[in-house]
């Protein structure tokens, strides 16, 4: 592994003491995130369509995007019945398998919530913080190939633990095709509305309202490049959690790591799509052989393997550092979605770590168990976004209020620091309104 990037086998190699090795880093972490314009010009028509006529866009757009038809979009909103059918329609380790979940889910973000708090200064004044949920939400859930009931489960439940009023559920049914599971998360999970719609329209939709469909106040969930772009036109009337990129999955090893697991681990974000990312760090060559050795052996019975080998060619990569030291860096530049730290002690290691999705300790603690059932949300941030975002949580479905109540001395003391301030930028009224509040203040003069 003296070269920084070897084409044999299943990845690329890399070596942080190779001479190019920052030139063949880049290349690997490079991904275009500039936006594509064609993608721009259709999403930008659909939202102003949508925000222009409403109902008959959105029913024109899905017809035409995901051949369903609708007289209206009442045909498209998913009733309780139906809801509760696809409870029914579950088998029961399937239906055992979401109820799990959705406990775990639940009794982690019931730990983030964060109460107000008030507390009086020397002077009497009152000071403090009012958290409060927003009104409404809409979750948007993928379809079609990429129908995922964990991320109901993942989005919904911190929405509801925060307390949000109205949480309302969009997910396209392509060519009519609804996934039970789907439906049925969405009970476990407590959505209000659920909506039969998607892409660009059901954006729209929740950005603008429309006379079937409420405006909310924040969109959230994962999407392909047109729900993408649209989140990110949409933002400012409302909010958004994030423009997430591919998956990614980054694995610091040592010798003590087993190479049949670690081969799995990669597999298991390489599997999303050829865009996905999966990294393998050690300072064990024999390691990292090993691991590659087993890739190469197991992936012929892996289901999604033409996905797999084509993600792993295109982003996949197995790098050796010379010590820890080298790999905790690695680790902290890449900031990466999900880190696994499959190591002998794994724990010691978590200090220093600044920078990761979220952190997956020891042997025994793959990624897929953050995906499904843990408790922590798998929506992270990616594309090295760790390095100031953090995973969806009950907080993103919160506000913060401050609150500042003076009394008569401490208005009149803070008078004059504010009446000082304000007149240094020349702000007469500011300055005047506050000495107001002094007492002995002549407001004629």
């Amino acid at each position: 592994m003296s070269d920084a990037r070897t084409e044999t086998g299943l990845m690329a190699r890399l070596d942080s003491a190779a001479a190019d090795f920052e030139q063949e880093l880049s290349r690997l972490l490079h991904w275009d995130v500039s936006e594509d314009d064609g993608v721009n010009r259709i999403v930008r028509d659909i939202l102003e369509d949508v925000r222009k006529r409403g109902d008959a866009a959105v029913l024109e757009a899905t017809l035409r995007l995901d051949r369903v038809a609708a007289a209206g979009i009442a045909e498209l909103e998913v009733t309780a019945a139906e809801l509760d059918a696809a409870v029914a329609s579950l088998a029961e380790a399937e239906r055992d398998a979401l109820e799990q979940a959705a406990a775990r889910i639940r009794s982690f973000h019931e730990r983030q919530k964060q109460p107000s708090w008030q507390y009086h200064d020397a002077d009497g004044n009152l000071l403090g913080q009012q958290v409060t949920p927003l009104d409404r939400v809409g979750i948007y859930v993928p379809g079609g190939q990429a129908s995922y009931p964990s991320s109901v489960l993942m989005t919904v439940i911190p929405a509801q633990v925060a307390g949000v009023r109205e949480i309302i559920m969009t997910a396209p049914t392509p060519d009519d095709v609804v996934n039970p599971l789907v439906l049925a998360a969405a009970r476990f999970a407590g959505v209000h509305r659920v909506f039969r719609i998607g892409g660009a329209q059901a954006i729209a939709a929740l950005a603008y309202g429309t006379a079937s469909i409420p405006k909310v106040d924040k969109i959230v969930g994962p999407g392909g490049a047109f729900v993408a772009a649209a989140k990110r036109m949409v933002f400012g009337p409302v909010g958004i959690d994030m423009i997430a990129g591919p998956s990614e999955i980054m694995v610091l090893a040592d010798a003590s790591a087993d190479p049949e697991w670690l081969a799995l681990d990669l597999f298991s974000q390489a599997e999303h799509d050829e865009a996905a990312q999966s990294i393998l760090v050690s300072a064990s060559a024999e390691l990292l052989e090993a691991v590659h050795a087993a890739m190469l052996r197991r992936l012929p019975a892996q289901p999604r393997a033409d996905v797999i080998r084509r993600s792993l060619a295109a982003r996949g990569a197995l790098i050796k550092v010379p010590d820890l030291d080298g790999a905790l860096d690695l680790v902290n530049r890449i900031a990466p979605e999900h880190l696994e730290l499959a190591v002998e002690d794994a724990q010691a290691l978590l200090p220093r770590i600044r920078h990761a999705g979220a952190i997956f300790l020891g042997h025994h603690t793959p990624e897929a168990l953050g995906d499904y059932v843990a408790g922590p949300s798998h929506v992270l941030p990616t594309y090295g976004t760790a390095r100031f975002s953090s995973p969806l949580g009950v907080y993103d479905f919160e506000k913060r209020s401050s609150i500042i109540g003076c009394s008569a001395a401490g208005a009149a003391n803070l008078a004059q620091v504010a009446s000082t301030l304000a007149r240094s930028e020349g702000l007469v009224a500011h300055a005047e309104s506050a000495e107001a509040r002094i007492p002995g203040y002549d407001a004629n003069r």
